[in-house]
């Protein structure tokens, strides 16, 4: 039976995401394997805390390799901490280099607003793509996050937010995605975007 796996390599927020998955009734396994990642249809990628923690996790897990096999050859999803580490580095804690899936760099949102930027936010989409399909404009998702992504590559930029300046909310490139915000905790709108991405692994509903 196809499934999307959750990636779990000891640094992300794992049963928001399965429940969610759940919910919309889209089979998928906590995937703490390279065989499991294989065999899937779909891959996420959670994140929570430091990037330079995470990477560390990621690759002391044992995962690193199936996960960037698994980005170059089936749908992917990078959500918070995720998403970020689909770039090739960051400067949180210290310089530290990502998956290097997408062009560009990790650096402190450069506002004057408090940070962590903590809850909901209007989207703006730049470039539409598969995971935005029933987005409306300034539909609002929620967000915890201090960093950023910059992308070398402003045709990446799927979707932003205002949080005192540009933040980027949503990237993508061919079948490799990544949200900043949480679609688990989204409400209907995030719910809506896990279903795209669902629908792009195939896995049944």
């Amino acid at each position: 039976m196809s499934y999307i796996a959750i990636v779990d390599y000891g640094a992300g927020n794992l049963m928001s995401v399965h429940n969610s998955l759940d919910f919309l009734g889209y089979e998928n396994r906590i995937a703490s394997t390279p065989d499991a990642i294989e065999a899937a249809s779909g891959v996420i990628l959670p994140g929570v805390g430091a990037f330079p923690d995470a990477m560390d996790a990621l690759h002391a897990s044992g995962l690193y390799d199936a996960v960037l096999r698994a980005a170059a050859e089936k749908p992917f999803l990078g959500i918070c901490l995720g998403m970020q580490m689909l770039f090739e580095e960051s400067d949180e804690v210290r310089p530290c280099k990502g998956l290097g899936l997408l062009p560009g760099r990790i650096e402190r949102i450069p506002t004057t607003l408090k940070l962590p930027q903590i809850g909901w936010n209007g989207l703006s989409v730049l470039h539409p793509n598969a995971l935005t399909k029933g987005l409306a404009e300034g539909d609002a998702v929620y967000f915890v996050h201090s960093f950023m992504a910059c992308p070398a590559d402003r045709a990446d930029l799927a979707c932003v937010t205002d949080y005192g300046v540009e933040v980027p909310a949503m990237v993508a490139r061919g079948t490799v995605f990544g949200c900043q915000f949480h679609p688990e905790k989204s409400g209907p709108v995030g719910l809506n975007i896990l279903k795209n991405f669902a629908k792009l692994t195939e896995v049944g509903a």
